[in-house]
């Protein structure tokens, strides 16, 4: 019992309490203005008091329905969600056109039922003293005026259906943009963890390399990676982190890598940022380690040229390098790091970001300009 009050509580939005207050607000002015013009035109309360009565005994009936329909019979009926609809154990037990009808039926009998003061008036017509003889005209009136008013209650019902319509689309939304967000933020560690695995093992590797040839510089090195690796660890856990810091990866990231380079590679960096922005942090280390993996030759010239640099409101990463063709499957510009980074971009940044590759004389350039004005 106590587990039924408490999902019908929550299936007439009983958590909600501004909503409540709001709706009550409304039916106030509603009800209240006859009567309050009545009061001001007149500074009768004696004519202000009858019209309030008047105009009660007519739009009680619509108060019901209305609030039936948006409380009860619209969430567990109409809708049927699951929350909503659990209390009555109706969630997937009827189908839709057998809930509609059901819930027509319940109008059908709320109106009556809420309006018996009327119908008890019409039955104890012959005691009422000096009632008229009810001719034809008002036989016609009287079930016209009927008609009219059953059918301003179901648009009150209409009303209600239609404003708790919108409300749960518009909660529905909020829940869809909510999940979405979720499940960018876990794409984008995802994403974030497949880089920072890569750039380790190619690390290691050419640690392991120099340690039989310059132990002192493998212990450099090791010292360097260490850094890096706290950096990435303890450091880009936000969603942002300040340039200063990408900079600094970047500058010890490069040094790492070219360990692995011979005399033929020529390196050039420039980093020129002016002031300490904020973007996504390990954004560009995939493009970084993409031009030293298909950049570099042991046998012929390399080049390398990076640079970063800060515009009138725009970080913009520029990276041209040597193009050597690995194999059909994996050319320059082509790879999970450059599908990553691409990836990453469309999640953080959306349309505030441009990204350029072309291959021109046998150099590949890639190009990424992120506006971070706003």
């Amino acid at each position: 019992m106590k587990e039924f009050l408490k999902d019908l509580y929550e299936a007439m939005g009983g958590r909600h309490l501004s909503l409540w207050l709001v709706q009550i607000a409304v039916w106030a002015i509603i009800i209240l203005a006859l009567p309050m013009a009545t009061w001001l035109s007149t500074q009768d309360a004696g004519a202000a008091k009858t019209s309030f009565n008047v105009v009660f005994d007519l739009l009680l009936s619509p108060f019901l329905i209305y609030f039936a329909n948006f409380y009860l019979f619209g969430p567990i009926l109409f809708f049927a969600d699951e929350k909503e609809a659990r209390a009555f154990r109706l969630y997937n037990k009827l189908s839709n056109r057998m809930r509609y009808l059901i819930f027509a039926l319940c109008n059908l009998i709320a109106i009556p039922l809420f309006n018996s003061k009327f119908f008890m008036l019409w039955f104890h017509r012959n005691s009422i003293p000096n009632m008229p003889e009810m001719t034809t005209n008002m036989w016609i009136g009287f079930f016209g005026g009927m008609f009219m008013f059953f059918l301003l209650n179901c648009i009150v019902a209409a009303i209600a259906i239609g404003i708790r319509h919108f409300i749960r689309t518009r909660q529905i939304r909020q829940q869809l943009k909510d999940e979405q967000a979720k499940h960018t933020e876990a794409e984008l560690a995802w994403l974030k963890n497949q880089i920072n695995p890569h750039f380790l093992f190619n690390t290691l590797n050419n640690i392991s390399s120099l340690t039989q040839i310059d132990p002192d510089a493998a212990q450099d090195a090791i010292a360097q990676l260490s850094d890096l690796l706290r950096y990435a660890m303890y450091e880009t856990n936000k969603k942002t982190v300040p340039i200063s810091g990408e900079v600094e990866f970047m500058r010890n990231y490069i040094s790492l890598m070219k360990l692995r380079c011979n005399e033929k590679t020529e390196v050039k960096t420039t980093f020129d940022i002016a002031q300490d922005v904020e973007i996504a942090p390990l954004l560009f280390i995939s493009l970084i380690e993409n031009a030293f993996k298909h950049g570099v030759s042991s046998s012929r010239s390399s080049m390398i040229d990076i640079h970063l640099e800060q515009e009138d409101g725009s970080i913009v990463f520029a990276c041209d390098n040597t193009n050597y063709p690995k194999d059909d499957a994996d050319r320059s510009g082509s790879g999970i790091g450059i599908e990553n980074t691409r990836r990453r971009l469309d999640l953080m940044y959306a349309d505030h970001y441009s990204w350029q590759q072309w291959l021109e004389d046998d150099i590949y350039h890639v190009r990424v300009t992120l506006n971070i004005k706003d």
